[in-house]
């Protein structure tokens, strides 16, 4: 009998929202559990066919776990070697080599050393920081945010050079990006399954967190077109299994804005109960295909076209 596992966290409703489903499509030869580790020993059989990973991005020993049970032929969803090497700036780069609208973006270090460094460990960094060359590239209004990280985390609106100096200060040793603030009519953030399944759901990322899946706008016919092909494109060149993408969209462009959400919100009451089922019974699903595709021993993670080398280029 082959297994799916999840792994999670404090969540309360996804995780067996989504065992029951899987049980109640799998057939007799597939059961779906809660993942419980007992103990961590290198080498022998894998003991699941997919794992369902929703929380090794804040527990490093999951994450590790997750590593070994890979090389033994779990199809670990999403891959932790690549997630743990993935984030927003190189996503940013990837997706404007692809082609895709994003906005102007800067890297900018963190304000406080690290630690266990010192003055003359910035050697190959400029000081001052060519701020004119950041700021004409930029521009203003921008949004500054870290380079990693989600949940619109210290996401600060910044509105001219003086409040860009006064808030990287307040930054501490957070690695930062200087984003051009898109002024948009609509905003849309997708569920990406597989590369292959897409919904796309009105969202207002100003409104309370409970509110802001109730937009209230749809994307017209074309729009609907740009935001599924360029969610599936993302994903399938990042080789994200599960991911959310948003797109603030101004005078008719879908721009990304944020597409590494690897363990995407998956609460009814934040996203809604349409929304949430759409997202257990697609998931469920998937996980299924995954798990009797998968090869006894071989390798089943799942690799975007970066990595493979088959990227689309811009064409510029």
């Amino acid at each position: 009998m082959k297994k799916i596992g999840i792994l999670y966290g404090q969540e309360n409703t996804f995780p067996q929202a989504f065992t029951d489903q899987v049980n109640r499509i799998c057939g007799p030869e597939v059961l779906a559990e809660s993942v419980l580790i007992d103990k961590a020993l290198q080498g022998g059989a894998a003991e699941y066919a997919v794992v369902v990973d929703r929380i090794s991005h804040d527990v490093p020993f999951y994450r590790a776990w997750l590593k070994d049970a890979a090389l033994r032929g779990t199809a670990v969803l999403n891959n932790p070697f690549w997630w743990s090497a993935d984030e927003k700036y190189f996503n940013n780069a990837v997706a404007l080599r692809a082609g895709i609208p994003v906005p102007h973006t800067a890297l900018l270090p963190a304000f406080v050393q690290p630690d266990n460094t010192s003055g003359r460990s910035f050697r190959n960094l400029a000081y001052p920081l060519d701020w004119d060359g950041i700021f004409h590239y930029v521009g203003f209004p921008a949004y500054m945010k870290p380079y990693a990280g989600g949940g619109w985390r210290d996401v600060h609106y910044i509105r001219n050079k003086e409040e860009c100096f006064d808030v990287h200060q307040q930054t501490g040793r957070e690695t930062m990006m200087l984003q051009s603030a898109v002024e948009w009519q609509e905003y849309y953030r997708c569920y990406c399954v597989g590369a292959r399944y897409v919904r796309i759901m009105p969202y207002h990322p100003l409104k309370p967190h409970a509110e802001r899946y109730d937009a209230g706008v749809y994307p017209s016919p074309e729009l609907t077109g740009l935001l599924e092909s360029y969610t599936i494109q993302l994903n399938d060149i990042l080789g994200y299994d599960f991911n959310t993408v948003e797109f603030a969209v101004k005078d008719g462009i879908p721009y990304a804005i944020d597409f590494c959400n690897p363990s995407p919100d998956a609460d009814p009451a934040s996203v809604g109960e349409e929304n949430f089922r759409w997202y257990v019974e697609t998931s469920a699903r998937y996980a299924l295909e995954r798990a009797l595709e998968a090869i006894d021993g071989g390798m089943n993670l799942r690799w975007g076209a970066f990595v493979s080398g088959a990227a689309a280029r811009n064409p510029e």
